[in-house]
Protein backbone atom coordinates (compact mmCIF):
# COMPACT_ATOMS: atom_id res chain seq x y z
CA UNK A 1 0.00 0.00 0.00
CA UNK A 2 1.10 3.56 -0.51
CA UNK A 3 1.95 5.83 2.35
CA UNK A 4 -0.67 8.62 3.26
CA UNK A 5 -0.56 11.76 1.41
CA UNK A 6 -0.21 14.63 2.68
CA UNK A 7 -3.73 15.49 2.81
CA UNK A 8 -4.87 12.65 4.10
CA UNK A 9 -1.80 13.16 7.00
CA UNK A 10 -3.43 16.55 7.82
CA UNK A 11 -7.15 14.86 8.47
CA UNK A 12 -5.63 12.02 10.21
CA UNK A 13 -3.58 14.08 12.00
CA UNK A 14 -6.13 16.36 13.59
CA UNK A 15 -7.58 13.44 14.96
CA UNK A 16 -4.49 11.77 16.38
CA UNK A 17 -3.70 15.67 18.08
CA UNK A 18 -7.39 15.71 19.75
CA UNK A 19 -6.49 11.84 20.84
CA UNK A 20 -3.06 13.75 22.75
CA UNK A 21 -4.93 16.67 23.95
CA UNK A 22 -8.08 14.48 25.43
CA UNK A 23 -6.03 12.32 27.22
CA UNK A 24 -3.68 14.94 28.83
CA UNK A 25 -6.98 17.04 29.70
CA UNK A 26 -8.53 14.00 30.71
CA UNK A 27 -5.40 12.96 32.82
CA UNK A 28 -6.62 13.50 36.28
CA UNK A 29 -9.90 11.70 36.28
CA UNK A 30 -7.49 8.32 35.95
CA UNK A 31 -5.17 6.97 38.39
CA UNK A 32 -1.51 8.13 38.50
CA UNK A 33 -1.08 4.14 37.83
CA UNK A 34 -3.73 1.48 37.00
CA UNK A 35 -3.69 -1.89 38.85
CA UNK A 36 -2.89 -4.30 35.72
CA UNK A 37 -1.67 -7.96 36.09
CA UNK A 38 1.28 -8.95 34.14
CA UNK A 39 0.79 -10.36 30.58
CA UNK A 40 -2.56 -8.17 30.60
CA UNK A 41 -2.06 -6.62 27.25
CA UNK A 42 -0.02 -8.58 25.25
CA UNK A 43 -2.70 -11.25 25.77
CA UNK A 44 -4.87 -8.40 23.88
CA UNK A 45 -3.14 -9.11 20.54
CA UNK A 46 -3.42 -11.83 17.98
CA UNK A 47 -0.39 -14.58 17.63
CA UNK A 48 0.14 -13.19 14.14
CA UNK A 49 -0.01 -9.58 12.68
CA UNK A 50 -2.77 -8.51 10.54
CA UNK A 51 -2.47 -9.27 7.06
CA UNK A 52 -4.94 -6.74 5.86
CA UNK A 53 -4.45 -3.12 6.75
CA UNK A 54 -7.03 -1.06 9.17
CA UNK A 55 -8.27 2.75 8.99
CA UNK A 56 -5.86 4.42 10.57
CA UNK A 57 -8.95 6.69 11.77
CA UNK A 58 -9.19 4.26 14.25
CA UNK A 59 -6.34 3.89 15.58
CA UNK A 60 -6.04 5.91 18.84
CA UNK A 61 -9.17 4.26 19.69
CA UNK A 62 -7.77 0.59 19.97
CA UNK A 63 -4.96 2.22 21.60
CA UNK A 64 -7.13 3.23 24.37
CA UNK A 65 -9.16 -0.12 24.17
CA UNK A 66 -5.74 -2.38 24.66
CA UNK A 67 -3.89 -0.02 26.84
CA UNK A 68 -5.69 2.19 28.60
CA UNK A 69 -6.12 0.38 31.57
CA UNK A 70 -2.42 -0.75 32.11
CA UNK A 71 -0.73 2.68 32.05
CA UNK A 72 1.23 4.48 34.30
CA UNK A 73 0.59 8.35 34.19
CA UNK A 74 4.30 9.45 33.99
CA UNK A 75 2.44 12.97 32.88
CA UNK A 76 -0.05 12.99 35.64
CA UNK A 77 0.49 16.02 38.06
CA UNK A 78 0.52 13.49 41.17
CA UNK A 79 3.46 11.71 39.62
CA UNK A 80 5.78 12.17 42.40
CA UNK A 81 7.40 9.04 41.81
CA UNK A 82 11.24 8.62 41.12
CA UNK A 83 12.45 11.74 38.91
CA UNK A 84 10.21 13.10 36.26
CA UNK A 85 9.94 12.78 32.78
CA UNK A 86 8.52 16.07 31.24
CA UNK A 87 6.97 15.48 27.90
CA UNK A 88 5.16 18.56 27.89
CA UNK A 89 2.91 19.77 25.01
CA UNK A 90 5.49 21.95 24.13
CA UNK A 91 8.20 19.65 23.22
CA UNK A 92 5.85 17.06 21.65
CA UNK A 93 5.02 19.68 18.91
CA UNK A 94 8.90 19.83 18.17
CA UNK A 95 8.95 15.95 18.12
CA UNK A 96 6.70 15.61 15.32
CA UNK A 97 8.59 18.22 13.16
CA UNK A 98 11.62 15.80 13.97
CA UNK A 99 9.77 12.80 13.15
CA UNK A 100 8.69 14.83 10.02
CA UNK A 101 12.46 15.24 8.66
CA UNK A 102 13.08 11.51 9.55
CA UNK A 103 16.75 12.58 9.05
CA UNK A 104 19.65 10.29 10.27
CA UNK A 105 21.75 12.83 11.85
CA UNK A 106 25.41 10.36 11.63
CA UNK A 107 27.52 12.83 10.16
CA UNK A 108 27.05 16.63 9.49
CA UNK A 109 26.61 15.66 5.72
CA UNK A 110 23.32 13.68 6.07
CA UNK A 111 21.54 16.54 7.81
CA UNK A 112 23.74 19.79 8.80
CA UNK A 113 20.71 20.65 9.85
CA UNK A 114 20.61 17.76 12.72
CA UNK A 115 23.98 19.00 13.37
CA UNK A 116 24.18 22.27 13.65
CA UNK A 117 20.60 23.02 15.60
CA UNK A 118 22.29 20.37 17.84
CA UNK A 119 25.62 22.80 18.45
CA UNK A 120 23.64 25.55 18.72
CA UNK A 121 21.37 24.78 21.48
CA UNK A 122 23.76 23.07 23.67
CA UNK A 123 26.05 26.09 23.22
CA UNK A 124 22.87 28.51 24.39
CA UNK A 125 22.41 26.30 27.16
CA UNK A 126 25.65 25.96 28.23
CA UNK A 127 25.86 29.35 28.96
CA UNK A 128 22.29 29.47 30.57
CA UNK A 129 22.87 26.94 33.25
CA UNK A 130 26.05 28.81 33.73
CA UNK A 131 28.90 25.79 32.54
CA UNK A 132 32.18 27.38 31.10
CA UNK A 133 32.90 28.53 27.72
CA UNK A 134 35.31 25.51 27.69
CA UNK A 135 32.18 23.71 27.15
CA UNK A 136 30.61 24.89 24.47
CA UNK A 137 31.69 24.33 20.40
CA UNK A 138 32.50 27.82 20.53
CA UNK A 139 35.01 27.07 23.10
CA UNK A 140 37.03 24.51 22.08
CA UNK A 141 34.79 21.58 23.55
CA UNK A 142 30.82 21.17 23.10
CA UNK A 143 27.57 19.60 24.13
CA UNK A 144 25.98 16.65 21.92
CA UNK A 145 22.14 15.24 23.14
CA UNK A 146 22.25 12.02 24.41
CA UNK A 147 20.22 9.08 24.68
CA UNK A 148 20.42 9.08 28.37
CA UNK A 149 23.12 9.96 31.31
CA UNK A 150 23.82 6.01 31.00
CA UNK A 151 25.13 6.53 27.52
CA UNK A 152 26.37 9.53 28.54
CA UNK A 153 28.40 8.06 31.40
CA UNK A 154 29.58 5.15 29.18
CA UNK A 155 30.67 7.21 26.60
CA UNK A 156 32.45 9.74 29.07
CA UNK A 157 34.31 6.12 30.16
CA UNK A 158 35.51 5.35 26.70
CA UNK A 159 36.81 8.60 26.45
CA UNK A 160 38.56 7.96 29.78
CA UNK A 161 39.92 4.74 28.56
CA UNK A 162 41.58 6.38 25.90
CA UNK A 163 43.02 9.03 27.80
CA UNK A 164 44.48 6.43 29.60
CA UNK A 165 46.79 4.41 27.13
CA UNK A 166 46.67 6.20 23.63
CA UNK A 167 48.15 4.63 20.64
CA UNK A 168 49.59 7.60 18.98
CA UNK A 169 49.62 5.66 15.54
CA UNK A 170 46.23 3.88 15.37
CA UNK A 171 44.02 5.67 17.53
CA UNK A 172 43.39 2.47 19.68
CA UNK A 173 43.95 1.82 23.05
CA UNK A 174 47.46 0.46 23.23
CA UNK A 175 47.03 -2.24 25.18
CA UNK A 176 43.56 -2.74 25.29
CA UNK A 177 41.72 -3.37 29.10
CA UNK A 178 44.33 -4.74 31.21
CA UNK A 179 42.66 -5.43 33.93
CA UNK A 180 44.10 -2.62 36.17
CA UNK A 181 41.49 0.48 35.23
CA UNK A 182 40.00 1.43 38.18
CA UNK A 183 36.61 3.69 38.36
CA UNK A 184 35.56 5.47 41.28
CA UNK A 185 31.88 5.92 42.47
CA UNK A 186 29.85 6.22 46.04
CA UNK A 187 27.60 4.07 47.20
CA UNK A 188 25.41 6.60 46.16
CA UNK A 189 25.93 6.68 42.71
CA UNK A 190 23.77 5.82 39.52
CA UNK A 191 23.92 2.08 38.90
CA UNK A 192 24.50 2.92 35.16
CA UNK A 193 27.96 3.77 36.09
CA UNK A 194 28.47 0.20 37.67
CA UNK A 195 26.89 -0.77 33.86
CA UNK A 196 29.28 1.41 31.85
CA UNK A 197 32.15 -0.43 34.07
CA UNK A 198 30.38 -3.67 32.90
CA UNK A 199 29.93 -2.46 29.16
CA UNK A 200 33.69 -1.23 29.24
CA UNK A 201 34.81 -4.92 29.88
CA UNK A 202 36.53 -3.92 33.15
CA UNK A 203 35.21 -6.87 35.37
CA UNK A 204 34.55 -6.20 39.04
CA UNK A 205 37.20 -5.07 40.44
CA UNK A 206 36.88 -2.40 37.99
CA UNK A 207 34.96 -0.55 40.41
CA UNK A 208 35.71 1.12 43.64
CA UNK A 209 33.47 1.89 45.67
CA UNK A 210 34.82 4.94 47.96
CA UNK A 211 32.50 5.76 51.25
CA UNK A 212 30.82 9.16 51.72
CA UNK A 213 31.82 11.48 54.38
CA UNK A 214 30.76 10.73 58.08
CA UNK A 215 27.20 12.03 59.00
CA UNK A 216 26.79 12.42 54.72
CA UNK A 217 25.52 10.87 51.72
CA UNK A 218 28.49 12.39 49.36
CA UNK A 219 31.97 10.85 48.80
CA UNK A 220 34.48 11.86 50.80
CA UNK A 221 37.39 13.11 49.06
CA UNK A 222 40.15 12.41 51.09
CA UNK A 223 39.06 8.75 51.04
CA UNK A 224 38.64 9.20 47.34
CA UNK A 225 42.72 10.74 47.54
CA UNK A 226 43.58 7.53 49.67
CA UNK A 227 42.03 4.89 47.15
CA UNK A 228 43.35 6.48 44.17
CA UNK A 229 46.98 6.49 45.94
CA UNK A 230 47.09 3.05 46.90
CA UNK A 231 45.98 1.70 43.75
CA UNK A 232 48.53 3.89 42.19
CA UNK A 233 51.11 2.39 44.22
CA UNK A 234 49.79 -0.87 43.32
CA UNK A 235 50.44 -0.56 39.39
CA UNK A 236 46.82 -0.03 38.98
CA UNK A 237 45.40 2.93 36.73
CA UNK A 238 43.12 5.54 38.11
CA UNK A 239 40.87 6.37 34.57
CA UNK A 240 37.39 8.14 36.02
CA UNK A 241 35.61 9.21 38.93
CA UNK A 242 31.80 10.08 39.12
CA UNK A 243 30.99 13.34 40.79
CA UNK A 244 27.00 12.79 41.52
CA UNK A 245 25.23 16.41 41.72
CA UNK A 246 21.79 15.44 43.07
CA UNK A 247 21.60 11.55 43.82
CA UNK A 248 18.04 9.62 43.19
CA UNK A 249 17.68 8.39 46.79
CA UNK A 250 17.81 11.40 48.10
CA UNK A 251 19.15 14.28 46.05
CA UNK A 252 22.74 14.11 47.91
CA UNK A 253 25.62 16.18 45.99
CA UNK A 254 29.55 14.86 46.17
CA UNK A 255 31.95 17.86 46.39
CA UNK A 256 33.20 18.11 42.80
CA UNK A 257 35.86 20.91 43.46
CA UNK A 258 37.66 18.21 46.28
CA UNK A 259 36.97 15.48 43.78
CA UNK A 260 39.04 17.03 40.99
CA UNK A 261 41.94 17.68 43.28
CA UNK A 262 41.84 14.04 44.33
CA UNK A 263 41.88 13.01 40.86
CA UNK A 264 44.17 16.15 39.23
CA UNK A 265 47.51 14.11 39.92
CA UNK A 266 46.37 11.17 38.60
CA UNK A 267 45.01 12.61 35.24
CA UNK A 268 41.79 10.67 35.71
CA UNK A 269 38.88 11.80 33.87
CA UNK A 270 35.84 13.55 35.98
CA UNK A 271 33.23 12.94 34.75
CA UNK A 272 29.57 14.70 36.27
CA UNK A 273 26.39 13.31 36.72
CA UNK A 274 23.55 15.82 37.55
CA UNK A 275 21.10 13.87 35.61
CA UNK A 276 18.38 15.28 37.97
CA UNK A 277 19.94 18.76 39.64
CA UNK A 278 21.77 19.93 36.57
CA UNK A 279 18.97 22.13 34.58
CA UNK A 280 18.05 23.90 37.94
CA UNK A 281 21.36 25.91 37.36
CA UNK A 282 19.11 27.73 34.86
CA UNK A 283 18.23 29.24 38.08
CA UNK A 284 21.13 31.83 39.40
CA UNK A 285 19.94 30.99 42.99
CA UNK A 286 20.15 27.10 42.54
CA UNK A 287 23.32 27.45 40.38
CA UNK A 288 25.69 25.70 43.08
CA UNK A 289 24.65 22.41 41.13
CA UNK A 290 27.86 23.40 39.08
CA UNK A 291 30.08 24.39 41.64
CA UNK A 292 33.77 22.44 40.57
CA UNK A 293 32.69 21.65 37.08
CA UNK A 294 34.81 24.05 35.83
CA UNK A 295 37.59 21.38 36.69
CA UNK A 296 35.38 18.24 35.39
CA UNK A 297 35.79 16.89 32.17
CA UNK A 298 32.71 16.06 31.63
CA UNK A 299 29.10 16.63 32.88
CA UNK A 300 25.21 15.69 32.54
CA UNK A 301 22.29 16.70 32.83
CA UNK A 302 18.96 15.25 31.28
CA UNK A 303 16.53 17.82 29.92
CA UNK A 304 13.93 15.06 29.41
CA UNK A 305 13.60 15.11 33.36
CA UNK A 306 12.95 18.23 34.48
CA UNK A 307 12.96 20.67 31.43
CA UNK A 308 9.99 19.62 29.60
CA UNK A 309 11.18 18.03 27.10
CA UNK A 310 10.11 13.99 25.67
CA UNK A 311 11.89 11.30 26.57
CA UNK A 312 15.15 10.86 25.14
CA UNK A 313 17.18 13.87 25.74
CA UNK A 314 20.35 13.97 28.02
CA UNK A 315 22.51 16.71 27.77
CA UNK A 316 25.90 15.86 27.76
CA UNK A 317 29.04 18.42 27.63
CA UNK A 318 32.89 17.67 27.48
CA UNK A 319 35.64 20.09 28.04
CA UNK A 320 37.85 19.29 24.55
CA UNK A 321 35.93 18.13 21.94
CA UNK A 322 38.76 15.70 20.43
CA UNK A 323 38.35 13.39 23.15
CA UNK A 324 35.17 11.87 21.92
CA UNK A 325 36.48 11.33 18.53
CA UNK A 326 39.66 10.50 19.79
CA UNK A 327 37.82 7.38 21.27
CA UNK A 328 35.03 6.52 19.24
CA UNK A 329 35.74 7.38 15.56
CA UNK A 330 35.86 4.53 13.12
CA UNK A 331 35.77 5.62 9.57
CA UNK A 332 35.43 2.82 6.89
CA UNK A 333 35.25 4.33 3.13
CA UNK A 334 31.44 4.17 2.74
CA UNK A 335 31.24 7.06 5.75
CA UNK A 336 33.89 9.16 4.72
CA UNK A 337 33.47 12.35 2.64
CA UNK A 338 35.12 16.16 2.07
CA UNK A 339 33.30 17.70 4.62
CA UNK A 340 34.48 15.03 7.45
CA UNK A 341 38.21 15.10 5.84
CA UNK A 342 37.99 18.78 6.04
CA UNK A 343 37.76 18.93 9.67
CA UNK A 344 35.51 21.93 9.69
CA UNK A 345 32.57 19.87 11.08
CA UNK A 346 31.39 17.68 13.71
CA UNK A 347 30.44 14.60 13.14
CA UNK A 348 28.34 13.52 15.71
CA UNK A 349 28.34 9.78 15.41
CA UNK A 350 31.86 10.02 16.83
CA UNK A 351 30.38 11.77 20.14
CA UNK A 352 28.23 8.70 21.10
CA UNK A 353 28.09 4.93 21.19
CA UNK A 354 25.83 4.61 18.50
CA UNK A 355 26.08 5.57 15.11
CA UNK A 356 22.81 6.66 13.84
CA UNK A 357 20.99 9.35 15.84
CA UNK A 358 17.77 11.32 15.81
CA UNK A 359 17.29 14.73 14.70
CA UNK A 360 16.37 15.31 19.03
CA UNK A 361 17.70 19.36 19.10
CA UNK A 362 14.23 19.81 17.43
CA UNK A 363 12.37 18.65 20.38
CA UNK A 364 14.76 20.77 22.62
CA UNK A 365 14.65 23.82 20.48
CA UNK A 366 10.73 24.05 20.27
CA UNK A 367 10.92 24.12 24.28
CA UNK A 368 13.35 26.82 24.43
CA UNK A 369 11.61 28.48 21.65
CA UNK A 370 7.94 27.94 23.38
CA UNK A 371 9.27 28.33 26.79
CA UNK A 372 11.97 30.76 27.08
CA UNK A 373 14.52 30.53 30.03
CA UNK A 374 11.70 32.64 31.75
CA UNK A 375 9.56 30.12 31.29
CA UNK A 376 11.80 27.03 32.48
CA UNK A 377 13.06 28.99 35.52
CA UNK A 378 9.02 29.46 36.40
CA UNK A 379 8.50 26.09 35.34
CA UNK A 380 11.42 24.85 37.98
CA UNK A 381 11.40 26.89 40.90
CA UNK A 382 7.37 25.95 41.37
CA UNK A 383 8.33 22.67 41.49
CA UNK A 384 11.27 23.51 44.43
CA UNK A 385 8.61 25.78 46.03
CA UNK A 386 6.11 22.64 46.14
CA UNK A 387 9.06 20.96 48.26
CA UNK A 388 9.84 23.57 50.48
CA UNK A 389 5.91 24.13 51.75
CA UNK A 390 5.68 20.45 51.78
CA UNK A 391 8.98 20.13 53.92
CA UNK A 392 7.39 22.86 56.30
CA UNK A 393 4.36 20.91 56.73
CA UNK A 394 6.22 17.69 57.74
CA UNK A 395 8.59 19.41 60.31
CA UNK A 396 4.85 21.22 61.70
CA UNK A 397 3.49 17.25 61.86
CA UNK A 398 4.07 14.69 65.13
CA UNK A 399 3.23 11.98 62.76
CA UNK A 400 5.90 12.84 60.05
CA UNK A 401 9.16 13.50 60.06
CA UNK A 402 11.95 14.52 57.61
CA UNK A 403 14.51 11.79 56.46
CA UNK A 404 16.85 14.55 55.01
CA UNK A 405 16.80 17.82 54.32
CA UNK A 406 14.98 18.54 51.20
CA UNK A 407 17.12 18.77 47.98
CA UNK A 408 15.98 21.55 45.14
CA UNK A 409 12.05 19.24 44.40
CA UNK A 410 12.83 16.69 46.12
CA UNK A 411 11.91 15.64 49.54
CA UNK A 412 12.44 12.42 52.11
CA UNK A 413 9.85 11.71 55.11
CA UNK A 414 9.24 8.89 57.25
CA UNK A 415 6.67 8.16 60.09
CA UNK A 416 8.16 9.54 63.22
CA UNK A 417 9.58 7.32 65.74
CA UNK A 418 9.67 4.22 63.30
CA UNK A 419 12.58 2.96 64.14
CA UNK A 420 12.66 -1.07 61.84
CA UNK A 421 10.26 1.36 59.03
CA UNK A 422 6.97 -0.83 58.99
CA UNK A 423 4.52 2.12 59.49
CA UNK A 424 6.62 3.99 56.89
CA UNK A 425 6.49 1.09 54.62
CA UNK A 426 2.70 0.70 55.16
CA UNK A 427 2.32 4.43 54.55
CA UNK A 428 4.04 4.01 51.29
CA UNK A 429 1.70 1.52 50.53
CA UNK A 430 -1.49 3.32 51.65
CA UNK A 431 -0.44 6.39 49.68
CA UNK A 432 -0.07 5.02 46.59
CA UNK A 433 -2.84 2.15 46.59
CA UNK A 434 -5.13 5.73 46.77
CA UNK A 435 -4.61 6.32 43.09
CA UNK A 436 -4.20 10.03 42.90
CA UNK A 437 -1.04 10.08 43.74
CA UNK A 438 1.89 7.69 43.06
CA UNK A 439 5.29 8.02 45.78
CA UNK A 440 8.48 6.08 45.69
CA UNK A 441 10.51 4.85 48.66
CA UNK A 442 14.27 4.23 49.28
CA UNK A 443 16.71 3.57 52.06
CA UNK A 444 18.62 5.83 54.45
CA UNK A 445 21.16 4.30 56.99
CA UNK A 446 18.66 0.54 56.21
CA UNK A 447 15.47 2.93 57.18
CA UNK A 448 12.75 2.72 54.80
CA UNK A 449 11.88 6.61 53.49
CA UNK A 450 9.27 7.76 50.98
CA UNK A 451 10.70 10.14 48.02
CA UNK A 452 8.74 12.96 47.42
CA UNK A 453 9.45 14.18 43.80
CA UNK A 454 7.86 16.78 42.42
CA UNK A 455 8.15 17.84 38.41
CA UNK A 456 5.38 17.11 36.21
CA UNK A 457 4.46 19.95 34.22
CA UNK A 458 0.70 19.75 35.58
CA UNK A 459 1.77 19.67 39.22
CA UNK A 460 0.32 22.95 41.24
CA UNK A 461 -0.58 23.59 44.84
CA UNK A 462 -3.70 22.28 44.68
CA UNK A 463 -1.70 19.03 44.18
CA UNK A 464 0.09 19.30 47.31
CA UNK A 465 -3.11 19.53 49.17
CA UNK A 466 -4.26 16.68 47.38
CA UNK A 467 -1.03 14.65 48.62
CA UNK A 468 -0.78 16.26 52.46
CA UNK A 469 -4.26 15.10 52.61
CA UNK A 470 -3.71 11.46 51.53
CA UNK A 471 -0.41 11.43 53.61
CA UNK A 472 -2.44 12.38 56.90
CA UNK A 473 -5.83 11.66 56.71
CA UNK A 474 -5.90 8.02 55.77
CA UNK A 475 -9.18 6.72 54.38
Amino acid sequence: MPDLTPDEFRALGHLFVDAVADARAGIERRPVRDAVEPGTVRARFDREAAEAPSPLAAFPSLVETVTGDAETRWQHPGFHAFFPANASLTSLLGDLLSGSAGVQGMLWSTSPACTEVEQAVTDQLARALGLPEAFTHDGGGGGSIQDSASSAALVALTAALHRAAPDPETGWRARGVTGRERVYVSAETHSSLAKAVRVAGLGERGLRTVPCAAGTRAMDPVALSDAMADDVAAGLVPVLVCATVGTTSTGASDPVTEIVGAARPHGSWVHVDAAWAGVAALCPEHRWVIDGVDGADSFCTNAHKWLMTAFDASLFWVRDARALPAALSITPTYLRDAASDSGAVVDFRDWQISLGRRFRALKLWSVLHGQGLIGLRAHLRGHVALAAELAERVRAHDGLELACEPVLSLVCLRVTGDDDGTATTALLERVNADGRVLLSGTEIDGRPVVRVAFGATGTTAEHLDVLWEILTHPR
